[in-house]
């Protein structure tokens, strides 16, 4: 197997969509890794292609070097007639100063969160709790933009699930964004 067929680290997709500058443009960051990430972005980026990518993290720029490993148009052009919307593939080339101790720092903040949210959740909290929010959020910056829950009952026999528009747990089963891959 090539070195570029898998990711070495994997990546963890965001709730909310971090903003960024791709080069002189804006971009969206939808995954973000130690070794790369997903952009969302107006326009086309050829593979092979260099350029910076900067965003912010607890009030400073963070800066990558990065290559892009792959684009894929996602919409064709709007009212304007002229700017597609593409999904890009990128990796960390190069690092701009402690770049990379922010980000492990971010990554670290972010998976906090989601674990604490878990955890409330496994322990049957039913609230509309935070950790509630986060679970719940989890699926919206995914590239498949689907609405509500679905609620999964057991009746004693057998697991039904049924459509839900609130992240609320149900005291018979769990809840799951639909984007869930289980």
């Amino acid at each position: 197997m090539l070195r570029d067929d898998r990711r070495e680290f994997q990546r963890l997709k965001l709730s909310k969509p971090i903003l960024a500058s791709m080069g002189a443009s804006n971009a969206l960051i939808l995954d973000i890794g130690m070794a790369g990430a997903f952009l969302e972005h107006f326009g086309t980026a050829a593979p092979g292609e260099r350029f910076p990518l900067t965003f912010r993290w607890q009030g400073e720029d963070v800066t990558f070097l990065c290559e892009t490993a792959r684009s894929t148009i996602v919409r064709l052009p709007g009212g304007d007639g002229k700017s597609v919307a593409s999904h890009t593939g990128v990796r960390f080339v190069e690092a701009t100063g402690d770049a990379r101790a922010k980000l492990q720092d971010l990554i670290t903040t972010f998976v906090g969160r989601i674990l604490i949210a878990q955890r409330a959740n496994a322990a049957g909290e039913n609230s509309e709790s935070a950790g509630a929010t986060v679970l719940a959020r989890l699926g919206e910056a995914r590239r498949m933009r689907s609405r509500g829950f679905i609620t999964y009952h057991f009746d004693g026999n057998a697991w039904w699930r049924v459509p839900a528009t609130t992240p609320v747990q149900p005291p018979d089963g769990l809840i799951r964004p639909p984007t869930t891959d289980w």
